[in-house]
């Protein structure tokens, strides 16, 4: 597919990229807990160790040419990143715990944890969809979170997997399976950590 059809596909997969899609989820993560929007802040923190230092790391081994893309579309390229973004996610929640940061955020960052640690060993094998599964992930908390309210946001799920598809990125198995991990896996364990530590 080329011309317009393939500009808006590129478009919809910079958007949704994962590092943004989670920087919206982790600002929004303290909404479940009294003091938001005030608590933001905490939720900005944790984004800066779960997406920017990672985010950069990815454009610095770009720049070096040490990394394919930003996308990191060579699954080869992806254990190690995703080790390395691991580590960050870790120290981030260790800084978030000094500083008595809601537990909300920790929650969520705990729920990525997971989800970071499965992708990276998938990711060893078979390229499942990132983009997909952060946002699927991120929709289904947004519904369980604010309500049913917010269900029309799940046509952003196909219409990213679809982006993913014309730009072949993945293949429809790796999209789909993506989608599934995120909106059932990650944001299961989301839920399930929430009941827990809330």
């Amino acid at each position: 597919m080329t011309g317009p059809w393939r500009t808006f596909a590129r478009i919809l997969t910079e958007v949704f990229q994962p590092p943004v899609v989670v920087l919206v989820l982790l600002l929004i993560s303290p909404a479940i807990e009294p003091g938001f929007p005030r608590t933001m802040g905490f939720g900005l923190l944790g984004a800066f160790f779960v997406c920017i230092l990672p985010l950069a790391y990815v454009l610095v081994m770009v720049k070096l040419g040490r990394i394919s893309d930003h996308h990191v579309s060579d699954r080869r390229q992806r254990p190690a990143l995703l080790l390395m973004t691991l580590v960050s996610v870790v120290a981030g929640l260790v800084v978030l715990q000094l500083l008595g940061a809601p537990v909300s955020v920790s929650v969520m960052i705990i729920a990525l944890i997971g989800g970071i640690a499965v992708l990276a060993v998938v990711s060893a094998f078979w390229k499942m969809s990132g983009h997909a599964s952060a946002l699927a992930a991120a929709v289904v908390i947004a519904v369980l979170m604010f309500g049913p309210a917010w269900l029309p946001l799940f046509v952003l799920v196909p219409a990213v997997g679809w982006s993913r598809l014309v730009l072949r990125a993945h293949t429809l198995a790796q999209v789909i399976a993506g989608s599934l991990f995120g909106g059932i896996v990650i944001a299961g364990l989301w839920w399930l950590l929430r009941e827990l530590m809330l």
